[in-house]
């Protein structure tokens, strides 16, 4: 199935694909009007459509049947997590979360970060691509960064929020507990991931004052994006997620 995305598409109405979405289905997939395709909102409908006026700018397309909704009642990972000092290794890390399911993603400016901004413009088109690669009809939102102590302060310090917090720390000598000890079947879930210096001694104490768990990976030392990436496969194979 060839899946594009329009975020502006309504039930038996008409939308107009952007330009790389267009060009895409012009050019690459040579489609021609009264072909039919599917397209998704990116909020979990799916759209059975036929384009009505090609153009490798502006494709027309009509929807010609009644949304379906392709969501899943399924707990959702959040993942906060410092960008890399490489900005391709965040990017990479933004595509195959998106294509494992990741819920959300916010960047987080850390004590330690040798990055404190990234474009989310261009992840968020990374986001898309990968949703699409991967035949899901959610797109994940993507947070601009923000100071980790103020997004722990307002967010969790006097919150309710019932899902499973949890960072992850490399500091041998405080108490961990095994991701996958930690994780909970069917659990929404925010995951931490600092940036390469790892978090300092004032977050990690701030991140557990908000109700964050200490997690460990193991022995071995991972990269940023590595460890991000392991926590969501792991939040999956929990759930028995694809």
């Amino acid at each position: 199935m060839q899946l594009f995305y329009c975020k502006d598409i309504s039930p038996n109405g008409f939308c107009t694909l952007d330009a790389e979405e267009s060009r895409h289905a012009v050019r690459v997939l040579r489609l021609r009007a009264g072909d039919d395709i599917n397209v998704t909102d990116g909020r979990g409908n799916l759209y059975q459509c036929k384009i009505i006026d090609v153009s490798d700018r502006a494709c027309v397309v009509e929807a010609t049947a009644n949304a379906s909704n392709q969501t899943i009642k399924h707990p959702d990972i959040h993942l906060a997590v410092a960008p890399t000092k490489n900005p391709a290794r965040m990017e990479w890390l933004v595509e195959k979360a998106v294509e494992m399911g990741v819920a959300e993603i916010t960047l987080l400016q850390c004590d330690h970060s040798e990055r404190s901004f990234l474009k989310t413009d261009r992840l968020e088109k990374l986001a898309i691509s990968a949703m699409k690669q991967s035949l899901h009809t959610m797109l994940p939102r993507i947070n601009p960064a923000v100071k980790l102590s103020d997004w722990l302060t307002q967010t969790f310090k006097h919150s309710s929020i019932q899902a499973i917090k949890l960072i992850a720390h490399c500091e041998a000598d405080k108490p961990r507990t095994m991701l996958s000890q930690a994780l909970k079947l069917g659990a929404d879930t925010v995951v931490l991931i600092g940036p390469e210096g790892d978090f300092s001694a004032e977050e990690i104490n701030l991140a557990i004052d908000c109700g964050f768990q200490p997690v460990s990976f193991g022995t071995a030392r991972l990269r940023t994006e590595t460890a991000a990436l392991y926590a969501v496969a792991a939040f999956n194979l929990i759930n028995d997620r694809p």
